[in-house]
């Protein structure tokens, strides 16, 4: 038997003055229909925090010299960027979670999902920066781990490119989760756009990652392949180029909204 999704008691109460003062206030102008934190969305919380955490203290001892506190230091920009890119999906699930409200069974283990796939690849997400800025920075930063050759650079972009297009589908899977549930939901015209364009920008996610993985897969792992070694990574940038044409579409279709 199909059970239809459920909704947490909605926030926003019937006066219209009050509904517009709270739209002001909700994640990308939705009306927030989450009245409490469910104890998903708290462990949700928690297990970001703690992922966090861990990335922070991993393979860290505390300075004993000034010369050990800088080099402690130099950890800063890959702990900045994979901090950056954690606190991305923890704010995409919180504004998911107040703006639709669904606690049913399936957006229960998509949640569960994106905290495991979460806490699998926390170490390799600020290992592939902390590789990053060492290559950037010519050694002068720290990578924390050992390459030994030009073979193992490839399975640097693999490893990001399963982590970041995994968790990208599972927010995928939860605005589609949504998006069926627009009638039970009763989006209006404005918040059906904003749905839709946040089903394009995290569907491109996984595509862009399968693009990745199929460059480092192809490109052949030696010193002659020179720059194409680090297309991999490239190819990621394109997904600001994608979020911006979303966008734009979806303030053109706004604007065109009766009213």
């Amino acid at each position: 038997m199909r059970v239809a999704p459920t909704a947490r008691k909605r926030r926003y109460t019937e006066n219209p003055n009050d509904q517009q003062r709270q739209m002001a206030h909700s994640p990308q102008g939705f009306k927030e229909r989450g009245a409490q934190v469910t104890r998903t969305e708290a462990f949700v919380d928690a297990a970001f925090a703690f992922a966090i955490t861990l990335m922070a203290v991993a393979g860290e001892s505390i300075p004993n010299s000034v010369e050990a506190l800088i080099d402690a230091m130099k950890g800063v920009p890959a702990f900045a960027l994979a901090f950056a890119l954690i606190v991305r999906f923890w704010s995409a699930h919180a504004n998911w979670s107040r703006a639709y409200g669904l606690d049913d069974r399936v957006s229960v283990r998509l949640s569960l999902l994106l905290v495991m796939l979460l806490l699998v690849f926390v170490y390799p997400v600020r290992m592939v920066f902390a590789a990053l800025f060492n290559s950037l920075s010519g050694d002068w930063l720290p990578a924390g781990f050992t390459i030994t050759s030009v073979a193992e650079i490839p399975i640097l972009f693999i490893t990001f490119a399963l982590a970041f297009g995994s968790m990208g589908a599972v927010m995928w899977g939860l605005y589609f989760r949504a998006w069926r549930a627009r009638s039970a939901l009763e989006l209006s015209a404005r918040e059906q756009i904003l749905t839709r364009a946040a089903l394009w920008s995290w569907g491109l996610v996984p595509l862009v990652a399968t693009l990745s993985i199929a460059l480092a897969l192809t490109i052949p792992a030696t010193p002659a392949s020179g720059w194409e070694l680090g297309l991999p990574g490239f190819v990621f940038f394109g997904l600001h180029v994608g979020e911006l044409v979303t966008a734009r579409w979806a303030r053109r279709r706004i604007a065109s909204l009766p009213g």
